[in-house]
């Protein structure tokens, strides 16, 4: 696989191309990891400079649409990106839906599936892990991001033995992401969001899905024959997606071409 900073394939050359004639495009970006470093206060996760200035020039031209999907709730990930607007963002894996005009829509949890989580909540608290749950829409994410390595393996092991039962029940999902654990629902997801904003989308744009996590491969093989997938981290790993960037300097030169080949469309048009 090709980092962006390479000499590039053919098939990124050729997505460019289409991506600079095209009436239309999407660009669609994880946040945590692929935006922004990874902190271990999330509330300091701000992005990599310069990513900001160039998400408000693509998202500013009316042919690219540009979402942010994110397992953060809105609220929270506001005050990060600040001051770009006009963005639009899926929350808390789809619970909840911002558009650039500022309406705001969120799905409710289902009651059976809510009573379980404040269950695995009050399990965790007896574990003694409840300084270390995120409680948000849909799910309770434990985080162990900084610590030790002996620590985070006490951690994961006390975690996953108390929520182990109700990530058999229906509806429910457990998972480990970078630097954590996560119980949560199981729909929506980032491939639902990905597969119903394709759905709603002409079969001719220019797609892009950019990712970091385990989280984010379900989105890159939806995408295969569809669009670009690229794998946003600092080092390589296992992943279906179609390009390595390392960041932040591929991530900038990716959205300074991408600005570029949209820039140039209008210029044209």
């Amino acid at each position: 696989m090709d980092r962006v900073g390479s000499p590039p394939r053919s098939s990124l050359t050729a997505f460019f191309n289409q991506l600079a004639t095209a009436p239309q495009s999407l660009l669609m970006l994880d946040y945590d990891g692929t935006l922004s470093p990874f902190q271990t206060q999330r509330h300091r996760a701000f992005p990599y400079p310069g990513v900001l200035g160039l998400l408000q020039g693509i998202a500013q031209c009316e042919s690219s649409r540009v979402i942010i999907i994110t397992g953060r709730p809105i609220d929270e990930l506001q005050p990060l990106i600040a001051p770009l607007c006009n963005i639009e963002i899926y929350g808390s894996y789809g619970l909840e839906h911002l558009l650039p005009s500022g309406t705001y829509s969120h799905d409710p949890v289902a009651p059976e599936l809510a009573a379980s989580l404040i269950r695995a909540q009050s399990c965790l608290a007896v574990t003694g892990l409840g300084h270390r749950a995120e409680v948000k829409p849909g799910g309770i994410a434990i985080h162990w991001r900084g610590l030790p390595a002996k620590v985070i393996d006490e951690i994961q092991i006390y975690a996953q033995t108390a929520l182990a039962d109700f990530a058999k029940i229906s509806g429910l999902i457990m998972f480990e992401f970078d630097g954590g654990l996560e119980l949560r629902v199981a729909h929506p997801n980032k491939e639902d969001i990905v597969i119903s904003v394709l759905e709603g989308s002409n079969s001719n744009i220019a797609v892009a899905y950019l990712g970091d996590d385990i989280a984010d491969e379900g989105s890159f093989r939806i995408l295969q024959s569809r669009g670009l997938t690229g794998l946003v981290r600092p080092e390589y790993r296992d992943t279906d997606a179609q390009f390595w960037m390392r960041p932040p300097d591929d991530l900038i030169a990716f959205l300074q071409q991408w600005l570029e080949c949209i820039q140039s469309v209008r210029t044209m048009s």
